[in-house]
Parts: C-alpha cells; sequence; structure tokens
C-alpha cells in the first residue's frame, strides 16, 4: 500500500529555488525590442533605453551656499574682527555684474552666483551690518560657504544608466542637465486571465461552490503600477482547447501573458499543458511556502515568442509570487538592470519554524515599537487564500 502525505509540498521531482528562477528568468527571457523619445513629463515609470550624459556643469557656475557675505578671504583679519564696506549686492539670477573689489563685502544670497574675486562666503548669522558696513567675525575658513562649478555633476558625466527605471529624482536629474526628452524602452504589453470553473466575476451572483475573481484585479493592478498596457482577457473555463486557444492568440500580440489558477498536478489544470504544447515551461515549481507552483515558460507565435508567468490560484500564493517573479520578469522585458527584489532586514517579534529545503514567506506588518524601532508583526491569518 502506498504511503500516504500529508505534505502538499511533497514530490518525487527535486523543486528549484527562487535563486535559481530569477537565474532561468535572466537567462531565458530577453527585453523586448523597441525604443520611443518622451518628453520628460511622461517618463515617470518608464525604463532608460539610453546613456544621459550631461553637456553642462551642475552647478553652472561657483555660487553661494547660504545667504550672507562674499569676500575676499585675504581681506579678513585672523585673529581679530573686520569691517568692510558693503558695496553691492547678488542674488539668485541676477549677478552683481561687474569684479567685486578688493576691500569691500558683496551681500549674497543663496544660489546666487560668486561675483568674480571673491572666494569666500560669511553667514549672515556670523555678520553684524550697520550703516553700510559689516563686520566679521574671525575664524573662517577660506572658500567656506562657496559651491564650485561641477561640483555635483561635470559637463560630458554620465548622469544616468540605461536601463534605470525613472523616478521623479531621476527625471528631476535629467531637467537639471537641461533634457526635454528621454529615449524609453517601449512599454511592455500584458494579457492577464484566470482560469477555472470554480471562479466568478466579481458584482455578479456567487452560487454554490464558487468564489470571486480577485487575482486578476490584483495582478491588473499590479502591472499597471509597473507601466504596462494590459488587456484583460477575463475568466476562462475549464475547456483544454479554449484555454489553448485563448493563450495562443494572445500570444500574437503581447510581450507577456499572466495567468492565475491551472499551474498544479489536478486533472483540471490545463494552463502548463497548453503552454508546453505552444512553446516551453522553464519551471513551473520553486521550494517556496506560499506559492510553489508558479511557473515561467515562453509561448510561440507565428512571428515573435510571448513570455509566460503562471501564478497559483491561492490569493496570498499569487501576491507572493508576483512579486519574486512576475515582478522581476516585467522588468526584464522592459529593459531595467535591477530586476530582483530587495530585502531589508528588521527584527521580529515572533518565532517561526519552518521546514528544510523551502523558502516560506509569513504575512507580517511593520510597526514601530515603544523605543521606535520597526518590527515585522506576524498577520493573524497564515494561509495562502
Amino acid at each position: 500500500m502506498a504511503q500516504l502525505s500529508d505534505d502538499c509540498f511533497a514530490g518525487a521531482e527535486r523543486l528549484i529555488t527562487t535563486s535559481e528562477a530569477l537565474d532561468i528568468l535572466a537567462e531565458r527571457i530577453l527585453p523586448i525590442a523597441g525604443e520611443e523619445s518622451v518628453p520628460l513629463r511622461e517618463t515617470a515609470g518608464r525604463i532608460l533605453a539610453e546613456n544621459v550624459k550631461s553637456p553642462v556643469d551642475v552647478p553652472p557656475h561657483d555660487n553661494s551656499a547660504v545667504d550672507g557675505y562674499a569676500v575676499y578671504f585675504g581681506d579678513l583679519k585672523r585673529e581679530e574682527q573686520t569691517t568692510l564696506v558693503v558695496g553691492g549686492r547678488a542674488a539668485a539670477g541676477h549677478p552683481l555684474g561687474r569684479p567685486a573689489r578688493r576691500g569691500e563685502a558683496i551681500r549674497i544670497f543663496t544660489g546666487a552666483p560668486m561675483p568674480h574675486g571673491p572666494d569666500t562666503v560669511l553667514m549672515q548669522e556670523d555678520c553684524l551690518e550697520a550703516d553700510g558696513h559689516v563686520t566679521i567675525t574671525p575664524g573662517i575658513k577660506r572658500g567656506a560657504n562657496r559651491r564650485a562649478a561641477g561640483e555635483d555633476v561635470t559637463a560630458g558625466q554620465i548622469v544616468l544608466n540605461c536601463g534605470t527605471r525613472l523616478r521623479p529624482q531621476e527625471i528631476g536629474l535629467a531637467a537639471a542637465v537641461g533634457r526635454t526628452e528621454l529615449s524609453v524602452f517601449q512599454r511592455v504589453t500584458a494579457a492577464v486571465f484566470s482560469t477555472g470553473d470554480e471562479v466568478a466575476e466579481p458584482g455578479r451572483g456567487l452560487p454554490a461552490g464558487k468564489i470571486y475573481d480577485s487575482n486578476r484585479f490584483m495582478t491588473i493592478t499590479a502591472l499597471e503600477r509597473l507601466g504596462c498596457v494590459v488587456e484583460d482577457l477575463g475568466i476562462l473555463p475549464d475547456l483544454p482547447e479554449e484555454i489553448e486557444k485563448s493563450i495562443c492568440m494572445a500570444a500574437e500580440n503581447h510581450n507577456v501573458l499572466v495567468t492565475s489558477g491551472g499551474m498544479s498536478v489536478g486533472e483540471e489544470d490545463h494552463v502548463g499543458k497548453a503552454v508546453s504544447e505552444n512553446g516551453e515551461l522553464h519551471f513551473w515549481r520553486l521550494a517556496i511556502k506560499p506559492g510553489r507552483p508558479i511557473s515561467l515558460g515562453q509561448v510561440r507565435a507565428s512571428n515573435c515568442t510571448a513570455a509566460f508567468v503562471g501564478l497559483p490560484g491561492n490569493p496570498v500564493a499569487a501576491m507572493v509570487t508576483f512579486l519574486l517573479i512576475g515582478r522581476p520578469l516585467i522588468l526584464r522585458l522592459g529593459g531595467a538592470v535591477d530586476i530582483e527584489p530587495v530585502a531589508y532586514r528588521v527584527p521580529a517579534d515572533f518565532h517561526h519554524k519552518k521546514k528544510k529545503d523551502r523558502r516560506e514567506f509569513v504575512r507580517a506588518r511593520l510597526e514601530l515599537d515603544d523605543d521606535g524601532i520597526r518590527r515585522a508583526r506576524k498577520h493573524g491569518a497564515s494561509g495562502a487564500g
């Protein structure tokens, strides 16, 4: 008599690790071809398709880092106060317009170009101005509070690398070097569908034995946040011919197909078979919990190949595996360089014992304790659904 097992992760075939899965992804999946020039204000979340080189120094001229007085350091007395006449004024966008004379101080404001000659700026808090003169306390260092031209960026320097996903700070940097457009990779096009006769469309009646389809909406939202152009193909019935037809049609005009459900070993799980017969499954089981039945593959079309990722049917497992595999896949297709998830170490206020040879993900939330330290606190629910 065969021995029964209550471990849903049992099986003779070796499960691969997440690191191995990401290596396979990087080896088998290539970025999609195609670049486009986009106005700077429309580049948020896009992936840069060029190295951005600055044509200018930033800042373009020496300027003051503070509000105060620009002086020649050589005019200052080392061990006693110095009094100088205030001979002019320089503000941001309004330079002095002439070389400063020896023996005078120039009233200057933050960001204003340094007048020709002075090499040091005194903070206004350290000075006393009266009757057109300013008295300066000794102890300032030569060059204090003066920002040199090119201190942040020098002309010819590469400031943004190809493959960078553009956030507000990168877009601001591009503007700072004078760019109004950037070359970015084209958006990834994705087709999303769920499978299973047990899945029902939200907003409709819920017959006995059915559940509402949450995974599809979660996946579409996650893809759109990554900048994808998404087509919702709805819910496919558990019919092999229908599933195969839909997968092949979607592969014709999408870069990636994302499904939920239909990838385990049940008799009604037809998605993996359809992908294998019309392309290749690179892997379909990971040594993780939740989310073991996550698959990555490719589907051949008439003139292209579409990437495929099959998420588990359980909602928590689907979210975990999307973050582990789906997100890196989309970033890889879109031309990004840094695609792997980033981990941050924090103290946990709970103990967790896991099984050998698998990586387990525990639902938790970050909370501040009484000492101001962020700790991971375990969520009340722990299942994959």
